[in-house]
């Protein structure tokens, strides 16, 4: 019985306070009918119960709540009013921010993807377009290659004079 007794008690506060599930309810009303050691710490939380609120109730009676209101309006109101530049800054502040350590990896990740992503928006373009033609004509005479480059509008022409000395040095 010491032991049912031991278990019930930890479940007696919170049926006391009116806590507990119907399950625990049934088994503390079930061993309060047979146990008089349990019946008198109910008893015991209930006349400290009394005690307590007595004293509560009777400042509670006395006490003029509406002036007590009335006094916390007024010093509400006689707070100095923060200007709009305070207002922002203290809105704006991220200092709670930084206070936490999850924060750490957010940001690094985000500076990282900053910097590739501005590698990938910047990158510096070839001054000549991707589209040119190269063509070559020899002749008994001279040999003549010309290269043209559509975008730029730029035409390159090369004359090489005596082909056979050309055609010796490669």
């Amino acid at each position: 019985m010491r032991d049912l007794c031991f278990s019930i008690s930890k479940l007696l506060e919170k049926y006391f306070d009116q806590e507990v599930t119907d399950k625990e309810r049934r088994l503390v009303e079930g061993h309060l009918q047979d146990c008089s050691a349990c019946q008198e710490s109910l008893k015991s939380m209930e006349e400290l119960r009394i005690l307590i609120k007595a004293p509560v109730e009777e400042v509670a009676r006395k006490e003029d709540f509406p002036w007590v209101w009335e006094k916390i309006e007024r010093e509400i109101r006689l707070q100095e009013k923060r200007t709009w530049w305070q207002s922002l800054r203290s809105w704006l502040d991220l200092s709670p921010l930084f206070k936490k350590k999850v924060w750490i990896p957010a940001v690094a990740t985000a500076v990282v993807l900053l910097l590739i992503s501005t590698q990938i928006f910047y990158k510096k373009i070839p001054s000549y377009s991707g589209v040119s033609v190269v063509e070559y004509v020899e002749s008994e005479t001279n040999n003549v290659m010309v290269y043209d480059l559509e975008k730029a509008k730029v035409t390159v022409i090369w004359v090489f004079e005596e082909p056979e000395k050309e055609a010796a040095t490669i």
